[in-house]
């Protein structure tokens, strides 16, 4: 099932969201990128909003979160209303974030999890369903 996916990170997440942006596309997702763009600092609860409304709204079906830890982005994910977004740095984290929780934010470590790992965690909550 091809989705459109919404992408977000701050400046710690950076590298690694443009790493799993090209990773989605290249699965024929559509992606739409709401930045950063460059390593300056930022808020990063304002990506977190954007990518969450994007998704609460039903302009995306699902979204992606990076920052140095997932956490933050997690937590801010979490304020908006109808979000379930999770913190995922294992694979089976990944399955079940989907497939108990109908998660529809996956939030991503770039400080916790190298890129092969985030490839792989991606392809996993892409792919599983509730």
């Amino acid at each position: 099932m091809r989705m459109k996916i919404a992408i977000g990170c701050d400046e710690a997440g950076y590298k690694l969201k443009e790493v799993i942006r090209d990773f989605v596309g290249n699965k024929g997702h559509q992606v739409q990128d709401v930045g950063v763009f460059d390593e300056s600092p930022v808020l990063y609860p304002d990506y977190a909003v954007k990518v969450a409304m994007l998704v609460a709204k039903g302009d995306c079906s699902r979204g992606i979160l990076i920052c140095g830890t997932g956490i933050g982005m997690c937590i801010s994910a979490n304020k908006v209303p109808g979000i379930r977004a999770a913190v995922c740095h294992d694979p089976y984290s990944a399955q079940r974030a989907r497939m108990s929780n109908v998660a529809q934010i996956l939030c991503l470590g770039a400080r916790v999890v190298g890129a092969e790992l985030a490839k792989t965690l991606t392809d996993i909550w892409l792919r599983c369903e509730f």
